[in-house]
């Protein structure tokens, strides 16, 4: 679990995640989302054959169950990880909020729901990405190779501003 703590120290917004992941993420958590419904689909079926309708349905209906249903998984996804889909795991980012910590509950599920929105896709192009599910749930995705290099600049300039400080005063006492 990533817990930010000198948030002072730590820039969030240096450590936000590319467009370009964003979309990979997206994509593999689409097609990860379409398994899941082939699966549940084929469980379904099984269990009570005939009750999928494959040639009278609505596509408006069809659209709005499926970007519910696609809000309802990722929500439970991102809630189980810590704010972690298997696309934010395969390109190695992750869902923050604000303050640093794991998004809560309300904040997963206004980010996952808010993807509903007419256009939510279109909102993530532009520098910084920052989606409207994002922005409207107070959450960042975070590129977690740049926060650990934003946490290890912090150490290292800390240890070289103790080692100048060491050898100012050697040179002192010499």
């Amino acid at each position: 679990m990533v817990q930010i703590k000198d948030l002072e120290e730590i820039h969030l917004e240096y450590c936000r995640a590319n467009t370009n992941k964003r979309l990979v993420n997206y994509l593999i958590d689409l097609v990860a989302f379409y398994v899941i419904m082939f699966f549940l689909g084929f469980l379904l079926e099984i269990a009570f054959p005939g009750a999928i309708p494959y040639n009278d349905i609505n596509p408006v209906l069809d659209r709005v169950v499926s970007l519910l249903l696609y809000a309802v998984i990722m929500f439970t996804i991102e809630a189980a990880f810590q704010g972690k889909s298997l696309g934010k795991l395969i390109t190695g980012t992750r869902a923050i909020n604000v303050h640093g910590a794991p998004p809560t509950f309300i904040q997963l599920l206004t980010r996952n729901f808010v993807r509903a929105v007419p256009f939510n896709a279109l909102s993530a192009f532009g520098h910084p990405c920052v989606p409207w599910h994002d922005r409207w749930s107070d959450t960042y995705v975070i590129d977690e190779k740049l926060l650990a290099l934003q946490q290890r600049k912090d150490v290292f300039f800390k240890e070289l501003r103790e080692e100048k400080t060491a050898v100012t005063s050697e040179d002192k006492n010499s």
